[in-house]
């Protein structure tokens, strides 16, 4: 047995040199021996019954007689005393040289970092530049203080914490930190010191690693080893302060105490994030690309330095703006961009640089810790970034799959070309989706906690952010990481079919009740049109796309709708077969939105071909097959091809009639429909009497205030209105507007279409000012209801810019009617019949202000876009060509006005027939050229017979009639 080497310590203590044998450490002394561990404890065995007292330094205990083991505790010899350097920095970076200071944080870390015992946490996704933030202020903190001391601790994992600690003992030459069994952070927490200490611990995103990993000390073989977490051991002094980089805003909050300790670090603002890209590449050639980089790339300092260093490692074969072209390729080229790593000298080393590989870190953690957090972030990645609603997110209970009606409500409206529309409405009863329930409340409530758990979860990690109104948001690049991760482990088809199945059972039909849904959920839709499935999960997708479809072509977005309404009807052709119900439905809402494009072939062809099917496959009398047919006859009617749309309309209403009763809703709106035509073409006694017989129905069948007897009294006030009829007009209009308020509430279309029909007659009896008031009520309600693009919002700005024109403010209806005309180009194309209305409107604003050059280059542009786009023959056509012929009046180009008004009026009476009001508008008007050429007596003849015409057809109050009369009476005098 080894024996100690006995020496005297210059104070006088007689010390030991100890010898580790295996830890146990012996002394022998005379008469008995000494062992003990780990140099503190010390046994003693004795056979001896003599009294022993160790000196000044061993105190020890004093024993007598004994025969057995004595235990007793002996404090270690003191070091030799060590002189402790200055105070310095040990910050493991450099300073960067590209730093963008970020607002205010760093004045907020240095505010805080101000009080006693101060602890700062600065929390947000990996890469948004927490360290970065750290890194500069602790160089800051140095070159203003230089005698403090500011030590930096990577806290990613239990170990790397233990060396710092050590690293910081071994710097400070802390006294004890050499001792077998010394508790270095222990030492350090109770260490007090006249300077300031700054520590930051680094990354520390692991809770396990401050909360759950203890730090156990010594190597006992038989007692308990200390086990404490880590976060006990954070020093408290009032000279120091602490600086926490994490993502875990929970842990944060525990190393902090205080929610006002955390600062949260979010994505840079564009000013900030351009000049970091500027600072890595130099001033950008274009700083609209440079924009839209930075903005591709979310924000995100990580990934605005990654790009910058692929394009300097490939200049000049690279450059902001082809990197960001090949960014927004495809998502593998995305992937490839974001995984490359071109290292930092201020990011540990074992921090990766890539942006998908530091956030995959994360998502693995959660993954380990919590399975169903994962899986919820998975599902979350597939929605639209913003506004993704909490009820949609929530496991489903028990769900009914939706599904959709058949027939979509067409909105009504003022027509600026003929003043009313008369069109009724197609009706029919819609299935939307309907949840219910089998679970317990318990179960629910256990289902919810679980959900809001996984939601803390995410929070915590800054992975997602909540919204008052229980919505969530994700960074663009976190979802697209995500998706990428998900590929990785396979799952990404799982959770994809996921979300689709989600949004299907969520998402319902596009009639008006469901809006304030479809308009909360639309966005998402959106999305899902890039996620189309494999074909046996095609019918869920095409639904939702369908349903999609049907909610934006009611929102008069025709663009989105047809790209929806398109896939949809494909998906559902590919799997089901073209002459199944669900791919007939597409085709026909697809065949509407091309209607409303003013696409009246393609509409055309679409229709005759779901008629052709429907006849063959359900028979020539099946509802389905009458509504094919009603469908097409509504375009024969938008394209003045009024005999056919008259025949098809009278077949559907006789087999109604036969089929389905003469009461019967449909059968009511084949009437209605059929009336309409008879409106078009002039022939108001007899759309009056249909009219008539379909508003007294439905009062006995539906009652006086269903809302399908309202729009039979709307289209009867509109028949009214075209013979002049003005005080039945508006005691019939005012009924409608107000039960439909009533009814269906102030902003509903209908009821907003009321008041602007009201409006419209007003103005007809010139009443300005309350027309007026109406109108700028219709066109706000549209702008917050609709949006201010709508073509329902464009409508109604139209009919205010008229009511200026007839008071002769022709500034004010031209602005408007210049922003009418270039939203509708923008919005619908600018060959849409709509657009065309508008600039014709605008060049009739020109006209009256004398502005003739304007006036007819509009016209003429109007009128030859007319001839292609609807016919030489079109009512539409022909309008635009009278316009151009009163312009040419106007300026006394008599031969021109004539040429153009003879034309108009020989095929008005072919296609509208002699005595249509239209036809003898134009009548009218050539009149008045021949006058203003001097053929006097030709002139008052063609006069005479418009106004006995007039008289025969409109009635003898009609104001047309009086004007004509009035008119030959002048002329004869």
């Amino acid at each position: 047995m080894p024996t100690s080497d006995l020496r005297l310590d210059p104070r006088g203590y007689k010390t030991h040199k100890w010898l580790d044998l295996d830890a146990t450490y012996l002394i022998v002394k005379p008469k008995f021996s000494l062992r003990f561990r780990h140099a503190d404890e010390l046994r003693i065995e004795s056979a001896m019954s003599d009294s022993y007292r160790f000196g000044d330094y061993n105190n020890g205990s004093q024993v007598g007689t004994n025969r057995g083991t004595i235990y007793n505790t002996f404090p270690q010899a003191p070091e030799r005393s060590e002189t402790p350097p200055r105070p310095f920095a040990t910050i493991p970076f450099s300073r960067d040289p590209d730093f963008v200071n970020r607002g205010d944080i760093l004045e907020q870390i240095d505010r805080r970092c101000s009080e006693p015992a101060a602890r700062v946490a600065l929390v947000g996704l990996g890469g948004i530049g927490k360290s970065q933030l750290a890194i500069e202020f602790a160089h800051r903190i140095t070159e203003k203080q230089p005698d403090i001391w500011v030590f930096w601790v990577h806290a990613g994992m239990y170990e790397r914490v233990e060396d710092g600690f050590r690293t910081i003992a071994n710097t400070v030459k802390l006294a004890g930190r050499n001792e077998p069994k010394a508790n270095i952070p222990q030492l350090l927490a109770f260490q007090r010191t006249e300077r300031q200490m700054d520590h930051d611990p680094d990354s520390a995103d692991d809770r396990d690693v401050f909360d759950n990993a203890n730090i156990a000390h010594g190597t006992t073989s038989g007692n308990e080893r200390e086990r404490r977490p880590f976060a006990t051991y954070l020093p408290q002094s009032q000279n120091g302060s602490i600086i926490v980089t994490t993502r875990n805003r929970e842990l944060a909050f525990r190393l902090t105490g205080r929610r006002q300790n955390m600062i949260e670090v979010g994505p840079m603002a564009q000013t900030d994030a351009l000049a970091l890209l500027e600072k890595k590449l130099g001033s950008p050639a274009d700083l609209d690309v440079a924009a839209d980089l930075v903005q591709a790339l979310d924000l995100v300092p990580l990934a605005i330095s990654q790009a910058a260093a692929y394009i300097q490692a490939r200049a000049p074969r690279s450059s902001p703006e082809k990197y960001l072209a090949e960014f927004r390729k495809s998502e593998h080229r995305k992937s490839s961009l974001l995984q490359y790593d071109a290292g930092d000298l201020r990011r540990d080393g074992g921090a990766s640089n890539a942006v998908l590989t530091t956030w995959q870190i994360s998502f693995d953690y959660i993954r380990s810790k919590r399975p169903s957090a994962a899986d919820l972030l998975s599902l979350m990645s597939f929605f639209d970034r913003q506004g993704i609603p909490g009820w949609v997110l929530k496991p489903p209970r028990v769900t009914k799959e939706d599904i959709p009606g058949r027939r979509i409500d067409e909105d009504r409206d003022t027509n600026f070309n003929n003043g009313r529309s008369a069109t009724d409405s197609a009706v029919d009863d819609d299935m939307d989706s309907d949840t219910d329930s089998d679970l317990t409340d318990d179960s629910a409530d256990i289902t919810d906690d679980g959900f809001e758990d996984d939601v803390a979860m995410l929070r915590d990690y800054c992975l997602i952010a909540t919204t008052e109104m229980d919505e969530f948001e994700m960074h663009g690049l976190v979802q697209f990481s995500t998706r990428k991760w998900l590929e990785q482990w396979g799952q990404q088809e799982t959770f994809k079919q996921k979300f689709i199945e989600r949004m299907a059972a969520s998402f319902p039909t596009g009639n008006y009740k469901n809006w304030a849904t479809c308009r909360n959920l639309f966005a998402h839709v959106q999305v899902a049109v890039a996620y189309q499935p494999s074909d046996d999960r095609n019918d869920i997708w095409a639904t939702l796309l369908y349903n999609g479809g049907w909610f934006a072509w009611s929102q008069g977005r025709y663009e989105v709708a047809q790209r929806m309404v398109g896939k949809a009807r494909r998906a559902r052709e590919n799997r089901l077969g073209k002459e199944d119900t669900a791919s007939l439905d597409s085709m026909s809402l697809f065949a509407l939105v091309l209607l409303d494009r003013g696409q009246w072939e393609e509409a055309e062809k679409l229709f005759v071909q779901v008629m052709e099917t429907s006849k063959t496959k359900l028979g020539a009398d099946h509802p389905d097959t009458l509504s094919s047919m009603a469908n097409l006859a509504s375009t024969y009617r938008n394209q003045g091809r009024w005999e056919e749309a008259e025949k098809l309309f009278i077949q559907v209403m006789e087999t109604s009639k036969t089929k389905l009763g003469a009461d019967h809703p449909s059968t009511l709106t084949s009437m209605a429909n059929l009336a309409s035509t008879f409106w078009n073409q002039g022939r108001w006694e007899e759309a009056e009497k249909l009219e008539v017989q379909v508003m007294e129905t439905r009062k006995t069948k539906l009652g006086a205030d269903h809302p399908d007897t309202l729009t039979s009294m709307a289209n009867l006030a509109s028949t009214f209105w075209n013979q002049g009829r003005w005080e039945e007009t508006e005691k019939l209009e005012v009924q409608v507007m107000e039960t439909r308020k009533t009814k269906l509430g102030a902003d509903h279309p209908d009821t907003l279409t009321s008041m602007a029909n009201l409006a419209s007659t007003y103005k007809n009896q010139g009443r300005w000012e309350e027309a007026e008031k109406l109108e700028v009520q219709v066109i706000e309600t549209r702008k917050t209801k609709l949006g201010a693009d709508h073509p329902s919002t464009l409508t109604s700005m139209a009919n205010l810019a008229s009511t200026y024109r007839n008071q002769g403010r022709w500034e004010e209806a031209e602005k408007l009617e210049v922003q009418v005309m270039e939203t509708s180009k923008t919005k619908l194309g600018a060959d849409h019949p709509s657009t065309l209305t508008s600039m014709a409107n605008l060049a009739s604003t020109y006209r009256n202000q004398g502005r003739w050059e304007e006036a007819e280059k509009l016209f003429v542009q109007v009128m030859e876009t007319s001839k292609t786009k609807l016919g030489a023959d079109h009512p539409s056509t022909l309008s635009s060509m009278a316009n151009l012929a009163s312009t040419f009046w106007n300026q006394g180009r008599w031969e021109e006005a004539e040429k153009l008004e003879v034309q108009v009026m020989e095929t008005r009476k072919t296609k509208l027939g002699a005595n249509h009001p239209d036809t003898l508008s134009s009548m009218a008007n050539l009149a008045f050229t021949w006058k203003s050429q001097g053929r006097h007596s030709t002139a008052l003849a063609l006069m005479k017979d418009c106004a006995q015409a007039r008289q025969r057809r409109l009635g003898a109050e009609h104001p047309d009639t009086l004007s004509s009369l009035a008119t030959v009476i002048k002329w004869g005098s």
